[in-house]
């Protein structure tokens, strides 16, 4: 398959950390940057020689010279010595999921994408780093009235877990404004799909089932629509958020395919010639029927355009579910 078109390496940071490197954006991230000539330090809570998620997500990174991993705690660890001589943060490490936010578990999701977030801005400061990128999402913007996105548009956010990615995104900003500290790029990413992605997610779900023939549990009537972003196009977004000067304040990554949820059950039958049998329920607190972004902010400032249609994702991600081994091909 054609490899997507990486950004060049004096393009990319000299020196990196990136938290939540285990993670489903992360790993990609960490990967990406190492291609590049980065030496990265990866940081997550999730210890790859006792997490098999955390593992599959690192495999290929395990063993590359330019990538060092740590297993820490970012709400307990001493967070300085890992800021070292880092000229960027990428700073992914956090709680995801709408659902789990409500109830008992808002204080783990308060912790993490919070109080974690607030001592790596400390640690930033005291330490010197330069820039500081900040992974938000398009769910601070809450239900919206069918326009685009823009990142001047006031937050609306309709679930805990967009409360704590806005405050999150804010918080970064705020520090941003003092007169010492690192300069901020918060990024809000648009529904982020591609090989690697958690399994609770939709596009998952639905190529899983599509691949299986187990039946896929659909909230809603599938009309709701998204603004789906191909994994490589959000770490290309990343890296020109770290690297391009005078970047700061929040800017939208969104991959340009607005589609609705019966939209990728279709793509996801066609490339398996198998019709998903879906079981119906209702929509979930906290999602919204609309998420769409306006890229121009993106383009003005990162010099940044998605490059992976729908259909072309979709069929790279299906591949990597049905490779008895980690695909890491990338979409064209």
């Amino acid at each position: 398959m054609p490899q997507h078109e990486q950004p060049p390496t004096n393009a990319s940071p000299r020196r990196a950390v990136v938290t939540g490197s285990a993670g489903f954006i992360g790993s990609h991230l960490a990967h990406a940057l190492v291609q590049a000539g980065t030496t990265v330090i990866g940081v997550d809570r999730r210890d790859p020689s006792t997490d098999p998620t955390a593992a599959a997500n690192l495999a290929a990174l395990r063993g590359r010279p330019g990538y060092h991993h740590v297993t820490a705690d970012l709400l307990h660890c001493a967070i300085d010595p890992l800021l070292i001589d880092a000229d960027t943060v990428f700073h992914l490490a956090g709680i995801p999921g709408v659902r789990p936010s409500w109830g008992t578990q808002f204080g783990d999701y308060l912790a993490s994408n919070v109080l974690a977030t607030h001592r790596v801005l400390e640690a930033s400061t005291r330490i010197g780093v330069s820039r500081l990128v900040v992974a938000s999402s398009s769910s601070v913007y809450g239900p919206t009235d069918g326009d685009a996105s823009r990142e001047t548009d006031r937050p609306n956010p309709a679930s805990p877990y967009a409360v704590t990615k806005l405050a999150e995104e804010q918080l970064c900003l705020a520090y941003a404004e003092r007169p010492v500290g690192p300069s901020v790029v918060a990024l809000r990413y648009f529904t982020v799909y591609g090989p690697r992605q958690r399994a609770d997610m939709f596009t998952h779900r639905a190529l899983y089932a599509a691949l299986t023939g187990q039946p896929l549990r659909l909230y809603g009537d599938g009309h709701q629509r998204r603004d789906f972003t191909y994994i490589d196009d959000v770490v290309a977004a990343t890296i020109a958020a770290g690297t391009v000067p005078n970047a700061h304040g929040t800017i939208n990554v969104g991959g340009g395919s607005n589609a609705s949820l019966l939209d990728v059950i279709n793509i996801a039958n066609s490339l398996t010639g198998r019709e998903i049998q879906l079981h119906q329920d209702h929509v979930r607190n906290g999602d919204v029927l609309l998420t769409r972004a306006d890229p121009g902010r993106a383009g003005e400032v990162l010099g940044w355009q998605p490059r992976v249609d729908l259909h072309s994702g979709l069929r790279a991600h299906m591949q990597a579910l049905a490779s008895p081994v980690p695909d890491y091909s990338h979409a064209a």
